[in-house]
């Protein structure tokens, strides 16, 4: 199974929204394999964001994800990537489609509610960035039976 990191960004947090964009990952059948709470850095958000870093919005962008602590996770499942990016919606969430997590829940580009990796390799890099090991875990989704073909899994 693949596995992709999300982020519930500070938008998300002060808007009371992490339970309600959770559920959306659960009912669609992807498995929870690591989440936690912390306050991002400086040092993390420049890594994060490095391919921002000559754009004029850099700054703006790290300001926002430090400004209250966000939650990390790591969802899996086939596909699971291109699965949560087709959830999430448009960068801009004025432009995302209606049943959509940005298309819902946003007005802007920037305080969109999530992050999410935007392949498979990028989520490797990603979920290191920010799991440490043992932090992500395995365990057997009794339901996969009733998500996946047999075929599939």
């Amino acid at each position: 199974m693949e596995k992709t990191l999300v982020i519930l960004k500070p938008s998300s947090i002060q808007r009371g929204l992490i339970g309600q964009v959770i559920s959306r990952f659960e009912s669609k059948g992807l498995r929870l394999a690591g989440i936690k709470m912390m306050q991002l850095d400086d040092d993390i958000l420049s890594e994060h964001y490095a391919h921002l870093n000559k754009r004029p919005f850099f700054q703006r962008v790290k300001n926002s994800m430090m400004s209250c602590p966000v939650i990390i996770q790591c969802w899996e499942g086939i596909d699971a990537a291109k699965v949560v990016r087709a959830l999430i919606g448009k960068t801009n969430g004025r432009e995302a489609d209606a049943g959509t997590i940005r298309g819902d829940f946003s007005m802007s580009s920037q305080e969109n509610i999530v992050h999410a990796s935007d392949s498979a390799d990028s989520a490797k890099i990603e979920l290191k960035r920010f799991f440490k090991e043992g932090e992500l875990f395995d365990y057997k989704l009794l339901a996969l039976p009733n998500l996946y073909a047999e075929d599939e899994i």
